[in-house]
């Protein structure tokens, strides 16, 4: 008799188990309604460019504004002084040469310990000031040694230009895992700007270009495809020695990206934190007047940034600055009918005419010179690197070594370094079903968090799991058994909340905008908390996370408004943002966990602090 009432209670324990499993896993809101809160809310936030009546006008902003980039989002932390930085160059000795042109390898220091490669192609006989070309890689697996980009400045020497091309970190020759570019923001979370680190391969392989015997600083152009395309106009708007660009198939405005989102959201260096607060592509793009720009696109692109919607925006931000200056026609663009993402021949020719157009070259030969049977192969273009070159993951655990700093570990200093803001929430009850109650919690006016309440204690838990509340049955049923009332719910980017597709892009773009996707989570948790207590009559919160997303989301939460939680456990907490290091975990694994510059100042066990007297207990 006692075998059968213990097979009578487990099976009712288990069927009440999966009774609370299937509540937890109905769906509240839309599948796509994730998707549509984050496209409206970033879309919206993006800053316009306004209008200016005079060059002088402009040209005060305009100048501002770089410096605004380069100080604020750029060379920020340690980047002040990697910018500063005495850096190494050394160039070899032509190795290769065809009819009228030569290759020579060099090598130099974007800081020091990090090294990059590039290669020079310089006309076979120089004389008098010789016009330079930065060609700039994309996403290209072999780097400088792929064919397109090899036949280009192959090309551009032999009609007299020089052809400097550097190699791209994480690609090419530097295709290794700790150069991975989402492992940059690894950098940001210790408060220095992982995005220098691209700007400064940039300007420094600039200044090789600017370094080389006859090179004529009145004509230097930026070219490059994809990755390369963002990297003409990131370096170009901002540097004003640059006299022309033509990127290719490069980059959109972000209203756009967050409408194409499969096609344009870009990787960390396209999307910093805080940029999209300053300044749009758009703005970039503007800050070309009046230096000529052919922006050119693919009508047929199969990765990104597609001839049909990317660059009318552009072309008519542009445009009213360029007529100030009566120079519309240094405005261009050029839209390219081949197959695919390419930097083909047709677009290569349009480079040979912009270039001859750009500096009055009328005699330039613009066909292109068949060179296939001159590309090289990887090894041959491979200057030698050293053994223990650094790479985003080593530079930022060197960075994170002393960290925190001392004395700033203040509630204030956490609100300011989150970005965090007290947010509004309206209620809707969306069903029921037996004792549970599901809502949809409209936070802020634009986020949409479903929530599942359960039992009806005046002593809440808000249950949040890195899995979504589908996982968190087992802990559900503990407290429900125990007599408490239960609200699981899934804020940003967890669970229902999760974008079905490339969701990380967006919670980077939300960072790019200046705000901070921890921030928003830990609110949606607050806001859910102060609801508990003002609209559905409980006494106290509390909050219970499994995982060490959630579980930080909810320390910054308890911590930043103390009237909200009164109680925080953490299962598989972190017990040190370090570990975010140690664990080697990128931003497309977890974005919320690189809010920019919270190790600086905060670990683990500073934040816990500020919940004391309160309870915290991480385990």
């Amino acid at each position: 008799m006692k075998r059968l009432w213990l097979i009578l209670v487990l099976a009712l324990g288990a069927a009440a188990q999966s009774d609370t499993a299937r509540l937890l896993e109905t769906r509240i809101v839309d599948p796509n309604q994730a998707l549509l809160d984050i496209q409206v809310y970033t879309g919206s936030k993006v800053p316009p460019l306004g209008s200016f009546r005079t060059t002088a006008e402009w040209e005060k902003y305009g100048n501002a504004l770089r410096q605004r980039v380069l100080d604020e989002i750029v060379y920020r932390g340690e980047a002040k002084q990697w910018r500063d930085a005495k850096t190494k160059v050394e160039l070899l000795e032509p190795f290769a040469s065809g009819p009228g042109y030569r290759v020579r390898q060099f090598r130099y220091e974007v800081i020091p310990g990090l090294w990059l490669p590039g290669l020079i192609y310089e006309p076979e006989k120089v004389t008098g000031l010789t016009p330079v070309v930065l060609n700039v890689n994309g996403h290209e697996g072999d780097g400088t040694a792929t064919p397109y980009i090899q036949i280009r400045c192959m090309n551009l020497a032999k009609k007299g230009f020089y052809a400097v091309n550097p190699e791209w970190l994480g690609m090419g020759q530097m295709k290794v895992d700790g150069l991975n570019h989402y492992r940059m923001p690894q950098i940001d979370l210790t408060g220095t700007s992982g995005l220098a680190l691209f700007h400064l391969g940039l300007k420094r392989a600039l200044d090789v270009a600017l370094s080389l015997p006859n090179a004529d600083e009145h004509r230097v152009t930026v070219t490059g495809l994809s990755g390369g395309g963002w990297q003409t106009i990131f370096l170009s708007s901002l540097d004003t020695r640059v006299s022309a660009a033509m990127p290719v198939a490069g980059y959109s405005s972000y209203v756009t990206r967050a409408q194409w989102p499969d096609l344009d959201l870009g990787d960390s260096e396209q999307t910093p934190s805080d940029l999209a607060s300053i300044a749009d592509y758009t703005h970039l793009t503007a800050l070309m007047a009046p230096r000529p720009i052919q922006l050119t696109y693919n009508a047929k692109d199969t990765c990104c940034f597609r001839a049909d919607y990317a660059v009318s925006p552009l072309l008519q931000t542009a445009t009213p600055f360029y007529r100030l200056y009566d120079a519309p026609m240094a405005l261009k663009y050029h839209v390219n009918h081949g197959a695919g993402h390419n930097y083909d021949q047709d677009n290569r020719e349009a480079l040979y005419r912009f270039l001859r157009d750009a500096f009055r070259m009328g005699a330039l030969d613009t066909k292109e010179v068949a060179v296939d049977d001159q590309v090289r192969v990887n090894t041959a273009l491979r200057p030698a690197l050293p053994a223990d070159n650094l790479d985003f993951h080593e530079i930022a655990l060197r960075l994170a070594q002393d960290l925190p700093r001392p004395g700033k570990a203040t509630l204030e200093n956490l609100r300011a370094v989150t970005r965090y803001r007290t947010l509004s929430l309206q209620a809707t009850q969306a069903s029921e079903s037996g004792n549970a109650k599901f809502w949809k919690l409209r936070v802020d006016n634009a986020f949409t968090v479903p929530a599942v309440e359960l039992g009806s204690g005046e002593q809440a838990v808000i249950v949040v799991a890195d899995e979504g509340r589908v996982k968190a049955a087992a802990e559900v049923d503990r407290l429900l058994a125990s007599g408490k009332r239960v609200l699981a719910i899934d804020p940003f980017y967890l669970g229902e909340s999760k974008i079905a597709r490339r969701d990380f892009l967006f919670a980077m773009l939300l960072a790019g905008l200046g705000e901070r996707p921890l921030a928003l989570q830990a609110a949606q948790i607050n806001a859910a908390a102060r609801w508990l207590k003002t609209d559905r009559g409980v006494a106290s919160v509390e909050v219970l996370t499994l995982g060490p997303r959630t579980g930080l989301m909810a320390l910054v939460a308890a911590a930043v408004e103390p009237a909200a939680i009164q109680a925080l456990t953490a299962k598989d907490s972190f017990q040190s943002l370090k570990e975010i290091l140690g664990r080697d975990i990128r931003v497309d694994q977890a974005p919320e966990l690189f809010c920019f510059g919270l190790l600086e100042w905060f670990d683990v066990p500073q934040i816990a602090a500020l919940v004391k007297p309160r309870t915290v207990s991480l385990q």
